[in-house]
């Protein structure tokens, strides 16, 4: 990093940090942009707040992260974007030039693809509801099925007539009695009675997939073993399955620092239980609840600090040993002449992509809660999770807004946003603004573009979405042509 980039860096994070900071890690594009932020106040200006500003050239480090220890152990590895992660197409394209797949889960999403050209046989679908016309679209174009229950057996094989039909089995891994069961898939048993005792005749089954909740290796490895044992009984059988494939869930590091990331839930149990001041909005708990003295439940967060990330995680899996067999997860792929599939969407993108908003006004609560008032929704930047985990950014552009009034003067409080709903946060924790907020600043949301701009957006009210600019190394931006389509569905 050079002098001028640290120095950027360390200005734009000492002006937000979280009371018990959480860091980001910002790679070398990000803090360019930020060190020129009248580049960014002018797209804002330009296409309206907030911006998603995506990279897609850092998919190919990302992808090369993965193929490492398959290539190492002998492993044939086929990577499928998992698209539903964020819709923007220079996404697709960029896969689709470092000659992986694309794992869908609408009828739009793949209908986009293949007008993009890209070939059916990089195409898997995985949607969790599949009417139709999706299965119509996918056996016309040849695009993979994975079949999640009966009736989609059943339906698929009618709508298939004498048409190919590659199909995949989902499969709902036994990871035993004490674990949250997946809504997804056949249990084995019921796969082998399925296209073993009554082989639909329209399907060849090509693979076997899963996808797991959570981010454990050792999961892996045991449903892997599952998976394998259908893949022995579904050859017994006839069936000339090619493929196991693990779906997604490979872990992303946010922060890049177990020690930001311990401080932080110690010290927001201690606030929970009464032990400091809190440091979320009227003590939300993200996932926990003070209960006679104690904290009950489990954080509802994404794990934002990962020890384990794509090349190192991929190893633990392919060199775990599977329960009943005397191979590792390797040694059982090879020996099965089979390929391993993954659908990985936040892995693939980390690093592509940052969210960019104005600040529109500061007001102080009657009880002295500070609010910051952002051109942007909650949903703008949000998964599943209660809160997005990694603080913000502020770039300062210079130019003049003598109607902006003075800095806030250092503060602390909550940047807040459009919706008209009370607890209408962008973030639930506690933000330091040690050298105030002015209107003008822009807010900048760190390594985004892995399910936090689209997965959950919403254009209520109706504030239109957010426009997604693909920023090139010459420091240009243009609409990614998902902003066309959007417009032309419209």
């Amino acid at each position: 990093m050079s002098i001028v980039s640290d120095h950027v860096e360390a200005t734009v994070r000492s002006r937000c940090a979280g009371v018990v900071a959480l860091p980001a890690r910002l790679e070398p594009w990000m803090r360019d942009l930020c060190g020129t932020p009248q580049r960014v106040e002018g797209w804002l200006n330009e296409h309206g707040s907030p911006v998603n500003l995506l990279d897609p050239s850092m998919m190919a480090r990302n992808v090369d992260e993965l193929r490492r220890p398959a290539d190492r152990l002998g492993v044939e590895l086929g990577i499928y974007f998992a698209r539903k992660a964020n819709k923007a197409l220079s996404f697709v394209d960029e896969a689709s030039r470092l000659g992986l797949g694309i794992d869908l889960a609408s009828e739009q999403e793949l209908a986009q693809v293949l007008r993009r050209n890209v070939s059916a046989d990089a195409l898997v679908m995985t949607a969790a509801v599949k009417p139709s016309s999706l299965v119509d679209l996918c056996l016309a174009s040849g695009t993979t099925i994975v079949l999640d229950n009966a009736d989609e057996v059943r339906l698929t094989n009618t709508l298939a007539g004498h048409r190919y039909a590659p199909v995949a089995l989902r499969l709902a891994p036994d990871l035993g009695d004490d674990r949250l069961q997946t809504r997804f898939g056949f249990g084995v048993d019921e796969a082998i009675a399925a296209f073993c005792d009554r082989r639909p005749k329209g399907l060849r089954v090509d693979g076997v997939h899963f996808h797991l909740d959570g981010y454990d290796p050792a999961d892996r490895v045991m449903a892997i073993g599952q998976a394998l044992d259908l893949v022995d009984a579904l050859r017994e059988h006839g069936h000339n399955l090619r493929f196991i494939d693990i779906g997604g869930g490979i872990p992303v590091d946010y922060l890049g620092s177990a020690d930001a990331w311990d401080l932080f839930w110690i010290e927001h149990r201690r606030g929970l239980l009464g032990d400091r001041e809190p440091l979320t909005f009227d003590g939300h708990g993200l996932g926990l609840i003070a209960h006679r003295g104690e904290l009950v439940g489990r954080p509802n967060v994404y794990p934002y600090r990962q020890p384990l990330t794509r090349e190192t995680w991929l190893t633990e899996v392919l060199t775990g040993t599977v329960a009943g067999r005397s191979g590792t997860v390797a040694e059982e792929i090879r020996a099965r002449g089979i390929q391993l599939r993954c659908e990985p969407g936040r892995a693939l993108l980390d690093g592509c992509g940052i969210t960019a908003a104005n600040v529109v006004y500061r007001k102080q609560r009657r009880d002295g809660t500070w609010l910051i008032g952002t051109e942007m929704n909650r949903t703008q930047c949000r998964s599943t999770s209660d809160d997005f985990m990694v603080d913000p950014l502020v770039i300062r552009p210079e130019s003049e807004q003598p109607a902006a009034g003075a800095s806030s003067g250092p503060i602390e409080g909550y940047l807040v946003g459009a919706y008209c709903i009370e607890r209408e946060l962008l973030t639930w924790r506690r933000m330091r603004f040690p050298e105030g907020v002015s209107v003008g600043d822009i807010v900048v949301f760190p390594n985004t573009a892995g399910y936090h701009m689209h997965i959950l957006e919403s254009s209520s009210h109706p504030i239109p979405l957010a426009r997604n600019l693909v920023v090139g190394a010459n420091g240009s931006a243009r609409l990614d042509p998902i902003d066309a389509v959007m417009a032309g569905d419209r």
